[in-house]
């Protein structure tokens, strides 16, 4: 996992500011990565006195040359949007895209192939810094195009790098798709606590600290989640009651390989 870094003030374009390009911006921002920041987005949810905005790539001044192109659009625009930024890429910004599903050979016909292209999946505890991302280049991106990549993600959370683009399909249906599965968690405990006689306050909070006090202990802790695990596990105890329905043949773990494999699966079609 890399540390975030400072880089040196960078002008960076960010294209799409919903719910994780405004998260993006916060974080760059905030830990002053890049720097002046400019945005499209049509109708943004809010504006940040230290971005600007533009609401159609037409409207970016002809003297701007960005060090960094962000590309934080829906999967299903992406091929209509790409083109407006080719320019960019010919004078030499390093393309960043988190789009789910869109390869770097595909960006490649979208951007000219000489483009300095990586793609990337974070997730969304990004709006809260706890974010992370996993990140792959074309061949060719140099160390200081990867290093103001890695800047951008690293301020929102952890960034790893891989060599092979094909395991950005699996990332995706762990953590990129992950943040669902323990929001679904804490919801199933919840009304789980509730069927038991708890009042659905109650239930809800306990099910929240408790995922969020556990999921930060094994952050922290130098034993494996699994040592962690047994070490609240008594025999013949309550916990060991519910761990023998939880890990059954068709329990929890078979439940989550499944739904892992159904969105790596799916992570794949959008390539398509």
């Amino acid at each position: 996992m890399s540390k975030r870094r400072r880089v040196r003030p960078a002008a960076v374009l960010l294209v799409g500011c919903g719910k994780m390009g405004g998260a993006l911006l916060d974080g760059w921002i905030k830990a002053r990565v890049g720097g002046p920041w400019h945005v499209v987005e049509p109708s943004p949810r809010r504006r940040i006195r230290s971005a600007r905005y533009y609401a159609a790539p037409d409207r970016l001044p002809r003297n701007l040359r960005p060090a960094a192109v962000v590309f934080a659009v829906k999967p299903q625009t992406f091929d209509t949007v790409l083109p407006h930024y080719r320019r960019f890429a010919a004078d030499g910004a390093v393309m960043l895209s988190i789009a789910a599903g869109k390869t770097l050979v595909g960006m490649a016909r979208l951007l000219g192939a000489d483009a300095a292209i990586v793609r990337a999946m974070p997730n969304t505890p990004a709006a809260i810094g706890r974010g992370i991302s996993v990140a792959c280049a074309l061949a060719g991106v140099t160390k200081a195009s990867r290093a103001l990549c890695g800047a951008l993600l690293g301020a929102v959370g952890e960034v790893a790098w891989i060599e092979d683009e094909a395991l950005l399909d699996p990332v995706t249906a762990v953590s990129g798709s992950g943040p669902a599965y323990v929001f679904l968690l804490i919801e199933c405990m919840a009304a789980a606590g509730e069927a038991q006689g708890l009042a659905p306050d109650l239930a809800r909070r306990l099910a929240l600290a408790t995922v969020a006090g556990a999921g930060e202990l094994a952050r922290v802790a130098t034993a494996s989640p699994a040592e962690l695990r047994e070490a609240v596990t008594s025999p013949g105890g309550t916990t060991r009651a519910a761990l023998d329905v939880l890990m059954a043949e068709n329990g929890l773990g078979q439940l989550i390989r499944d739904a892992v494999a159904a969105a790596t699966r799916r992570s794949r079609e959008l390539a398509q």
